[in-house]
Order: structure tokens, then C-alpha cells, then sequence
């Protein structure tokens, strides 16, 4: 588990980006004040959703070479994917509990031992303390508001109890909140995250809001957050 002091950074995902310009855009979104990217990998399988895998990440490397890239990883075997993640740049995979609950374990310290942080990630109907034994494990854990698979859901407002609980068992611990996270939500999320200092990672409703970084207006969400 992370020890290093916590602080509030806003990790924006490119799920609703146009796929065609996803460089061109995962470029604007670090220029308007990301503090890194999140990366949505899904297989069809764990969701029903398909959005892109490690080629993509390699190609974004590429040409991206100083940001940090965290891999959400919505797909039934993440086992499968941590090694050609590695290879292609990644700095954290974060995977779901829920696709490998006999072999957690084993998947975090292939992750620590390929070079990357780990993070475990929870849908909102699996119980917070279901990651108690795996904390250690990992340095951060995810946390969702909104069922994964597709952006532009409604904010689960009861999923801030998780974080809560959480906060109050690991003070330490890095925390992630992914999902609906923008103007009509940011106030439930700086409530318990300007408190704890921790992250927040929004699709639909962060993107919407991006500005050039030159801009006085900048992004909602780095604003009220910051």
C-alpha cells in the first residue's frame, strides 16, 4: 500500500473522446491541466462495451512520452494483459476484483514485479469490504460511481460512503473515484476529497469542460477541486 503523502489530482479518462484524434485529445486534456491519463481498456466480455487495447496505449506512448498513463482495466483476464501493458508504457494497471477473486494476488505482484503500480478496482454492488485483504497489495484502490462499461451515466451519490469507509480504515491509502464526476457532482465528491486528499477521475462530464490550458476559465473540475 502507498505511504507517500496523498494529494488531490484529476485523472481524466478518454472513454468519450473521438477515437479517430484520441492522440490529439489525450494531449489537450493534459495541456488544460490533467495530472495524468485514464485509460479505459475494455474486452466486450467483463462489460459490453469495446473501446481499445495495448496497441493503442503503445501508439499514445509513443508519442506522449513524460505523462502518466493508469490502464483501467474492464476486461475478464487481467492476468492476460499485464505483460503487454508493461511493454507498451504503462505506468498503472488498475484491474477489477471481481474477474479474478481466487488469483488477486497473483495478478498484483505480476503487475508490481512488470513495473507498474497497482490499483483494484470495485463495481459499485461489490461491498467495500471486500478489498480489505488486498489493500496491501495494491496502491490504490478504485472506486465507482457509475456501473463501468459506458460513459454518461448519473452519479451514484451513496458510493461516496465507500470512499468514507475507506478513508477512515487506511488513511494512507490512494483512492480513486471514476464516474460521473463534474459540474453537477463535484460538490459530493471536494466534500469528502478536500477533506482526505485524494484523486478523482471523470469522463463525459470532465471532458465537456476542457479549456487550453492559456485559458482564464480553465476546467471546471481542476478549478473546484484545486
Amino acid at each position: 500500500m502507498a505511504k507517500s503523502k496523498l494529494t488531490c489530482k484529476i485523472r481524466p479518462l478518454v472513454l468519450n473522446s473521438n477515437f479517430s484524434e484520441l492522440l490529439h485529445e489525450s494531449q489537450r486534456l493534459l495541456d488544460s491541466g490533467a495530472d495524468y491519463l485514464h485509460l479505459d481498456v475494455m474486452d466486450g466480455h467483463f462489460v459490453p462495451n469495446v473501446t481499445f487495447g495495448h496497441p493503442a496505449v503503445y501508439f499514445l506512448r509513443s508519442k506522449i512520452d513524460k505523462a502518466f498513463f493508469e490502464t483501467h482495466m474492464m476486461v475478464s483476464n487481467p492476468m492476460q494483459w499485464v505483460r503487454p501493458m508493461a511493454d507498451s508504457g504503462v505506468n498503472q494497471y488498475t484491474f477489477h476484483i471481481e474477474t479474478c477473486q481466487e488469483t488477486v494476488v497473483d495478478v498484483c505482484r505480476k503487475v508490481r514485479e512488470s513495473g507498474m503500480k497497482v490499483g483494484v478496482a470495485l463495481k459499485p454492488g461489490t461491498d467495500v469490504t471486500a478489498v480489505e485483504q488486498y489493500v496491501d497489495h495494491a496502491d490504490m484502490v478504485l472506486i465507482m460511481i457509475a456501473q463501468p462499461g459506458f460513459g454518461g451515466q448519473k452519479f451514484m451519490t451513496d458510493m461516496m460512503n465507500k470512499v468514507r469507509w475507506l478513508r477512515q480504515q487506511y488513511p494512507e491509502l490512494d483512492i480513486e473515484v471514476d464516474g460521473v464526476v463534474g459540474p453537477a457532482s463535484i460538490a459530493a465528491c471536494a466534500e469528502v476529497y478536500a477533506a482526505y486528499e485524494t484523486g478523482l477521475a471523470s469522463g463525459t462530464s470532465l471532458k465537456l469542460h476542457v479549456t487550453p490550458a492559456n485559458d482564464k476559465k480553465r476546467n471546471f473540475c481542476l478549478v473546484a477541486v484545486i
